[in-house]
């Protein structure tokens, strides 16, 4: 019997901040199957192996939302361990973008003012981002 413990599943999850011309922040209600089930997040997904962040947060949003990242910036990182898995969220502000965002897999979504986002259940990892945004 081995005494080792358990590796813990670690993850690294590309997350788009993504931005309109009013200042609205783009958010998306996870699945009720899902990790997290029923919380809103900001969109995103995993980096597979091989792709840069960039690269993984065009691919997800193209899936998820329906958008094309034109541009993307650094805006944070978090380390986040829920017990069950540990998450890297390597967060990128959307700054340009073509196409309408909106749930492609069914999913609710919507655009969110800052100042409405605490209003929301977010899985708690995102909490940082949210205060992040508010501090402007």
């Amino acid at each position: 019997m081995s005494t080792e413990p358990a590796v813990k599943k670690s993850i690294l999850v590309a997350v788009g901040v993504i931005e309109n011309a009013q200042g609205e922040i783009f958010i998306c209600r996870r699945n009720a199957n899902q990790h997290q089930a029923n919380k809103w997040e900001f969109p995103g997904g995993k980096v597979e192996a091989g792709e840069t962040v960039a690269q993984a947060l065009a691919r997800e949003l193209a899936e998820e939302v329906g958008i094309s990242v034109l541009a993307c910036e650094p805006f944070m990182q978090i380390e986040h361990d829920y017990g069950d898995k540990h998450v890297t969220l390597a967060i990128r502000k959307v700054t340009a973008f073509s196409g309408e965002p909106h749930g492609l897999e069914g999913q609710p979504s919507r655009w969110v003012a800052v100042s409405e986002l605490e209003q929301y259940d977010f899985p708690e990892a995102n909490g940082p981002i949210v205060a992040k945004l508010r501090e402007g």
